[in-house]
């Protein structure tokens, strides 16, 4: 099949998230994504003058799918901003599922690439600072429907914790502490605007993997699928 430049690009960085994501940036070599690719090392290099360029390449990209999921999270539950804000907790639940998450692609790369000056970590560090604008846009829109003492503090403890998710998830998994982010969510703005949240309780999801005894011996279902998903489900986990 033949592709122009820019579908080859899309092509290669798709490949390239899968094995940076799941095998690591510095574990994962230019020749391994173009075999993969399919394509030759030197097509790869017309695209990407480097490694280092491929790889700023692909956290832009993991950053434009994320900010598109998150949007379209809050977006889901309409104009009010208490529901807005738990129903980015519910999204992020059904994200950091094992079948498609092994943990937050920009932690991880802040994690191999510390140098601040690489253009990989400096978005980033932009993917996290716009997650906590967020909240700030919503902590001060819920301030004018509710009434909020301090919208900056609230911003900053919804923020703390929705990326505690997936710090966690990485270590314990889905089971862990993770499942109460949606929990705490809810506590905060129980703490800071009482009247914002729905009234009805909610509790933190059952362990996503059941385990069923049968003639003495336990079973475990709902294991996750073998290997990376060709999806856009791991690029936007932060």
């Amino acid at each position: 099949m033949r592709r122009s430049a820019t579908e080859t690009r899309e092509h290669v960085l798709g490949v390239a998230h899968d094995l940076f994501y799941w095998r690591g940036i510095r574990a994962t070599g230019v020749d391994t994504i173009a075999e993969s690719a399919g394509v030759a090392p030197t097509t790869l290099y017309r695209l990407f003058a480097s490694k280092d360029d491929l790889i700023a390449a692909y956290l832009e990209r993991a950053d434009r799918l994320y900010r598109a999921w998150f949007t379209s999270a809050a977006d889901t539950a309409g104009p009010d901003p208490a529901a807005r804000i738990l129903a980015l907790f519910d999204a992020l639940t059904e994200q950091v599922q094992p079948r498609q998450c092994r943990g937050c692609p920009f932690l991880m790369a802040l994690a191999e690439l510390p140098d601040p000056a690489h253009a990989a970590h400096r978005t980033a560090v932009a993917t996290k600072a716009w997650v906590h604008d967020q909240f700030g846009q919503l902590s001060n829109d819920l301030a004018e429907h509710v009434g909020v003492t301090d919208p900056d503090v609230l911003a900053a403890q919804l923020t703390l914790t929705f990326e505690s998710v997936y710090a966690s998830v990485q270590a314990l998994g889905v089971d862990g502490p993770a499942r109460y982010g949606r929990v705490l969510a809810e506590t905060l703005l129980l703490a800071h605007a009482p009247t914002s949240t729905p009234p009805r309780p909610r509790t933190a999801p059952p362990p996503s993997r059941q385990v069923a005894k049968r003639s003495g011996k336990t079973k475990k279902t709902g294991s996750p699928r073998p290997g990376p998903p060709t999806s856009t489900a791991s690029a936007v986990t932060p």
